[in-house]
């Protein structure tokens, strides 16, 4: 596989064409991924990830339209991946996002009990 061009942030992932494109990230085994490094893209707004991400991560989507069952495309890394160190910088920039929101509501509205 040649360079990626794919660039990963706390909120989404732009390809060559600089268009972001939303997700959210989230880490940790799952019943048919036990390892707990595993980290998982899900795309937002039900919208698919482009081509150029296809080309380069394995995205699955679980849809069924026959039965009227939608869901959104998932991208899961595993750490053997060439990719899995930039996924996992943006999946802790996501972390230390979050973190940082949460606290400033703390600060605003007192601690919950």
């Amino acid at each position: 596989m040649s360079e990626s061009k794919l660039r990963f942030f706390w909120n989404g992932i732009k390809g060559t064409d600089g268009r972001l494109q939303k997700v959210s990230y989230s880490k940790g085994a799952l019943i048919h991924y036990p390892n707990p490094d595993i980290i998982t893209i899900y795309a937002q707004g039900y919208r698919p990830f482009s081509s150029e991400v296809e080309r380069e991560l394995t995205v699955t989507n679980a849809s069924d339209p026959i039965t009227d069952y939608f869901a959104a495309d998932i991208i899961r890394v595993m750490p053997d991946h060439p990719l899995y160190a930039r996924v996992a910088e943006a999946h802790a920039k996501q972390e230390a996002h979050y973190a940082k929101r949460f606290e400033k509501r703390q600060d605003l509205y007192g601690k919950v009990a």
